[in-house]
């Protein structure tokens, strides 16, 4: 069974990719970077150069759909990398093709905040989509880049996907009637997601589950199995969201990057400022199988959960991520 992560954003070693094999994941979609300026982006990926070097024999880079076939083939897991946020490209359009000829396959319009090209989750108005994102939009429709709104706000996502012309994911959020937190998603954003052929990758981050961390595997399930009546199982996915052996550090990173002065506890709060407590069910990609079998046990046929669990991602990569008619310097 093909086996995509459709997000992590782990302190990466060879133990992390060998827990990886062991769990049976073929390819991850790995967060490239948050709030970095293009420079450091470009830094972060000279040390995923060096990763792919030094763990040849157990991951390789996804530069295209085709490329995680490849990886199945050779027993080696398949990264394809994103950004978490729009920060890569600055304020330079042109970024946008520069960075997918060097691998980042997909890119967030927001981190929670407003940004140059929509509205984050966390703002207290939401804008929409900005001149410089319509214009960003069609740029990486045209390259093959895929738009991917897990931390922007309700207006901002749906005309996202109304102005997109290539399908339009969330790569790791849950239905916001499963648990009411900012990050996850009504269904009105769920139904657009389908109807323009994206992808929801649902999320195994304690804060998006109904009652945290003690959140069980049958009620993760149960969800997906619901979600799949309003959307359709082909536009499901697993998103889990893992980052493993990460420092406090990196989620105050995540939360505060330079903008603010004062502390930002993002989905958590001052008495619970760091990581949450892991799942029983997935502490790290080890677990996967028991993903494979709580689909089954709610009730999920071979092909639904096969769908689910890789297959549907790898479609959407083949209908979102294929360049069309990219310009070349002679």
């Amino acid at each position: 069974m093909l086996t995509v992560d459709g997000l992590q954003y782990s302190n990466w070693s060879r133990e992390i990719f060998e827990q990886m094999r062991e769990g049976g994941l073929d390819a991850v979609h790995a967060t490239l970077v948050y709030h970095e300026t293009t420079r450091e982006t470009l830094s972060r990926l000279g040390e995923w150069n060096r990763r792919f070097e030094a763990h040849a024999d157990l991951i390789m880079p996804v530069r295209g759909p085709g490329d995680i076939a490849r990886a199945q083939a050779s027993g080696r897991i398949g990264v394809f990398l994103g950004a978490q946020n729009c920060s890569p490209i600055e304020d330079d359009i042109d970024m946008v093709e520069v960075m997918r000829d060097l691998g980042l396959l997909i890119m967030q319009l927001t981190y929670n905040n407003q940004s140059l090209l929509a509205c984050g989750c966390y703002e207290a108005e939401d804008s929409g989509i900005t001149r410089f994102g319509r214009q960003v939009i069609r740029e990486m429709n045209r390259v093959g880049m895929v738009i991917d709104m897990s931390h922007s706000a309700e207006r901002s996502t749906l005309e996202a996907i109304e102005l997109s012309s290539r399908p339009v994911i969330i790569s790791h959020a849950n239905p916001e009637s499963f648990h009411p937190a900012k990050r996850n998603k009504s269904d009105r954003v769920l139904r657009a997601i389908a109807e323009c052929n994206g992808l929801l990758g649902f999320s195994a981050y304690p804060f998006h589950l109904r009652n945290g961390p003690d959140c069980t595997l049958a009620e993760y399930c149960e969800m997906i199995a619901r979600t799949a009546d309003l959307m359709g199982v082909e536009h499901l996915g697993i998103g889990t969201d893992l980052c493993q052996n990460q420092p406090t550090s990196v989620l105050d990173w995540m939360r505060n990057g330079r903008w603010s002065k004062d502390m930002d506890y993002g989905e958590g709060s001052a008495a619970n400022a760091g990581w949450p407590r892991p799942l029983a069910w997935l502490k790290d990609s080890r677990d996967f199988p028991n993903l494979i079998q709580g689909l089954r046990d709610v009730g999920m046929n071979e092909d639904e959960v096969a769908g689910i669990m890789g297959r549907n991602w790898l479609a959407l990569l083949e209908r979102a991520a294929t360049p069309q008619g990219i310009a070349k310097v002679a």
